[in-house]
This record gives C-alpha cells, sequence and structure tokens, in this order.
C-alpha cells in the first residue's frame, strides 16, 4: 500500500504511483438525456392529442373532407347530391324526316303526321333510300351527324321505342326517322311525355363517389 493511501482504504481506492483514484460515481448522463427526450416526445402527444379533440369535436373534421372531395356536385334541399340536368332541344327545334323502309305502304306519312301533332318539324316525308329500304329489322333507326347525339336522338328516341342510333356524315341538324320492319305504332302520348320529363329531370349523383 502506498504511503498516499488514506487509512481504511484498499483496493481500488489504492493510490499507485501517478494514478488518483475517483471519489465519487461518475454521473450517469445517459439517464438524463432519456429521461429529457421522453419529456418532449410527451408533451407533443399530449399537443397532438388535444388539436385531434378540437377538430373532431368542432366538427372540422367532416367539414374538411367534404371540401376536398373533388368533382361532386353540390347538395339540394332534400340533402342529396345531384348531377348537372342535360341541356335538351325542344321537340320544335328537331326537324325530323320521316322514311318508310317497310313494305306497307302510307307508314311514313302517319308517323309524321302524328310527330307534327306532338311538336315536332318535318322535313322529308317517303321511301326509305335503297341502302335502307326494307333493310331496317327493328323498330326503326334513327340518323343524324354526329352532333346529334348530344340531345336530337334522345328527345325523338322518346317517341319510338327501341330504335336505333346511327351517324353520317351530314353538317345539317336534321334527323332521319326510318322506320324499320317491325314497327306497329309510335309510344303513346302519354308515355313519351313521361319519358321526355325522366330525361329533363337531373339524375342523383353516383353513390360512393361522393
Amino acid at each position: 500500500m502506498s504511503m498516499l493511501t488514506p487509512p481504511g482504504m484498499g483496493g481500488k481506492y489504492r493510490i499507485k504511483g501517478d494514478a488518483y483514484p475517483r471519489m465519487r460515481r461518475p454521473r450517469k448522463r445517459g439517464r438524463l438525456v432519456l429521461a429529457l427526450v421522453g419529456a418532449i416526445v410527451a408533451l407533443g402527444l399530449i399537443g397532438w392529442g388535444t388539436v385531434q379533440l378540437i377538430d373532431v369535436f368542432g366538427g372540422g373534421g367532416k367539414t374538411k373532407a367534404a371540401a376536398h372531395k373533388k368533382g361532386c356536385p353540390a347538395p339540394v334541399a332534400s340533402g342529396k347530391p345531384v348531377a348537372a340536368p342535360q341541356a335538351l332541344p325542344k321537340p320544335g327545334q328537331i326537324t325530323v324526316n320521316v322514311y318508310n323502309a317497310t313494305p306497307r305502304g302510307g307508314l311514313a306519312k302517319s308517323v309524321a303526321d302524328e310527330l307534327k301533332k306532338r311538336g315536332f318539324a318535318i322535313g322529308k316525308v317517303g321511301n326509305a333510300p335503297e341502302e335502307y329500304d326494307k333493310k331496317v329489322p327493328g323498330n326503326g333507326v334513327l340518323l343524324g351527324a354526329p352532333t346529334a347525339t348530344r340531345g336530337p336522338f334522345s328527345v325523338l328516341g322518346t317517341q319510338l321505342k327501341g330504335a336505333a342510333q346511327k351517324t353520317d356524315t351530314r353538317e345539317t341538324q336534321d334527323v332521319d326517322l326510318i322506320i324499320g320492319t317491325t314497327f306497329a305504332a309510335l309510344n303513346t302520348q302519354k308515355d313519351a311525355d313521361t319519358a321526355l320529363a325522366a330525361l329533363a329531370k337531373p339524375a342523383p349523383a353516383p353513390s360512393g363517389k361522393c
């Protein structure tokens, strides 16, 4: 034992040469750092939870979620979203050429007269062109320019159930109604008006998208 070693202190506290033992325990800095980090995380979680509670009870979450949905139409008084109504031409704005593609005589004139009573403008009336004569197997064909698919076909289609639709290269706005071999009669006035009213009514937006 060195002469510098205090009495009763041996072992690791023995002074050897110029090395002096540490008389106190080393500070536990690691624990202090961990405690500080834990306190910061806890405060952050408390603050985040408070914001979430305010958002939920204040109704802000639902409002923001609804505002971020794109493409959803504004709700009406009933609370149901609706799609924008389609702009349709009135029957008087559609000029109809009526052609008979069947062996029965007089159909083109009788159909044209009935359509005129229902408000349609009538153009040409007669037998169907050779490419369609006795070659239309259904109730009829609606034939017109590509623009006719955006309104005139829909309106005229309410008058004849099952009529096919075709387009050609014409630049005029008139529409051909070619009567087919299975034609019996136009839809009744009541049914046609009901179908026309349904076209003009706004349609509900598809469920699950808004």
